[in-house]
């Protein structure tokens, strides 16, 4: 049966990116004289579709600020509004619904052993519905991170930078408003990287998805649009 326009329509979720307002944002791990502040009354803000590199030290608070605008770690106090969503004030029971509005990507790439390529990329949207055609949209992905011919493979079979390709395929089967990657070139070799972040950037600005990317390389901050340093938890330096 021939697709209708609602039907094309259908195949691809919407993309646009969210603004990003943070304000006294604060994060302690540990009690007492071994406290760590990791963030330390953050104010900042990202405008939608803006890309945007987090720089620093280890232990400078990259990741932790990244988990926090995720979710995948409460605030102590302070607030994160992400679109029209008030992170902060989401309820635990809320905070997996939430979550499925961001995609995530990770130095280590996370892919599930078991499954192929392509159900991998689908792993997100599979166990609920979904407004378009899940898996048109993986094999677009597959195909826009160069991976079209492997959608069969499993990820033993696959290099490490073909591994983060599938995982950044992941992270936008359903074109989140927020994409996070944590070092996501910190396991793979100069020219891997390279290539990985270029598609990451691309990638990003083609769904206009606002991307926050925490990073220790040079090269991979001079392609984003904006570079802020981050030192004892506290935003040190912004270009943007």
């Amino acid at each position: 049966m021939p697709h209708t326009g609602t039907d094309r329509a259908a195949e691809r979720p919407r993309g646009g990116g969210a603004d990003i307002e943070v304000r006294a944002l604060t994060k302690v791990f540990g009690k007492g004289p071994a406290a760590i502040t990791a963030a330390d009354r953050i104010d900042l803000t990202v405008p939608a579709g803006q890309i945007v590199a987090l720089t620093g030290r280890s232990g400078s608070g990259k990741s932790t600020l990244l988990h926090l605008l995720g979710a995948i770690e409460r605030a102590d106090s302070g607030s994160v509004r992400v679109g029209d969503t008030d992170v902060t004030a989401v309820r635990p029971r809320g905070l997996a619904a939430y979550r499925r509005t961001v995609g995530f990507v990770f130095q280590r790439f996370h892919l599930l052993p078991a499954l192929t390529v392509i159900d991998n990329v689908l792993a997100p949207v599979l166990p609920r519905r979904a407004g378009f055609d899940r898996h048109a949209r993986a094999r677009e992905l597959l195909a826009a991170v160069g991976l079209a011919d492997r959608e069969k493979a499993h990820p033993a079979q696959l290099s490490g930078g073909q591994q983060q390709r599938v995982a950044l395929a992941r992270a936008l089967i359903a074109a989140p408003r927020l994409l996070l990657a944590d070092e996501p070139t910190g396991a793979l070799d100069s020219a891997t990287g390279t290539a990985v972040m270029d598609l990451i950037v691309r990638l990003g600005r083609e769904q206009g998805t606002t991307v926050l990317i925490a990073t220790h390389e040079h090269q991979v901050a001079e392609a984003c649009d904006r570079v802020i340093g981050l030192r004892d938890g506290r935003p040190v330096t912004d270009s943007g």
